[in-house]
């Protein structure tokens, strides 16, 4: 019987996915997501490289997904920020891989600065259009952004132990959000009037 190696591939990355969200890289155990995903322990070598390869192909499919669940918007914000926490919500796994990756990996990955770059020069152009109000830099109005989308899933167990409460949380975010943005009227030399 041939081997199906997309189907093995896919069971590995499912299975590493939960040990690196669990344990981060260096808790994380080759032979664990080999037991759990039904596979050789050798093949995550051929496949992957090493434990880091591994790590790094599931961050990329993390990043990925994220991308095409919540496509970034620019002229609006307050929607993309809502969007973030449902995707958090619907997979609190995903908000332990991104802190573990920071804990041990702080340096941005090549894909995470293009698609800061991309996301920042949209909202440049959205600032100079009168969509996004000019007074932060797009970099930072950004991090802003993420940070406030985020906030309950990194300061909090899960954002709320009910769905009325996650539902609370989300609205504060996208107010919060939708305040940041607003283009507001500006008296001359002073920017934060």
């Amino acid at each position: 019987m041939a081997r199906d190696s997309s189907a093995t591939k896919a069971r590995i990355l499912a299975a590493a996915f939960d040990e690196f969200a669990e344990y981060g890289i260096a808790g994380a155990r080759v032979d664990r997501i080999a037991d759990a995903a039904g596979a050789n322990k050798r093949m995550i070598y051929v496949y992957y490289g090493n434990k880091e390869g591994l790590f790094d192909q599931v961050l990329r499919q993390a990043v990925e997904q994220g991308a095409e669940s919540v496509p970034f918007d620019a002229g609006n914000l307050p929607r993309y920020a809502g969007a973030i926490f449902d995707h958090l919500a619907a997979d609190p796994r995903l908000v332990r891989l991104m802190m573990w990756k920071r804990l041990e990996r702080p340096e941005a990955t090549a894909l995470e600065a293009e698609a800061y770059a991309r996301k920042a020069a949209s909202l440049a152009a959205a600032q100079r259009d009168g969509r996004v109000d000019p007074t932060h830099d797009p970099a930072d109005l950004l991090i802003l952004v993420l940070g406030l989308a985020q906030a309950w899933y990194t300061t909090t167990s899960g954002g709320g132990s009910t769905e009325e409460h996650r539902s609370g949380h989300r609205a504060a975010v996208v107010d919060a959000v939708a305040r940041l943005v607003e283009a507001r009227d500006r008296a001359p030399g002073n920017p934060a009037a």
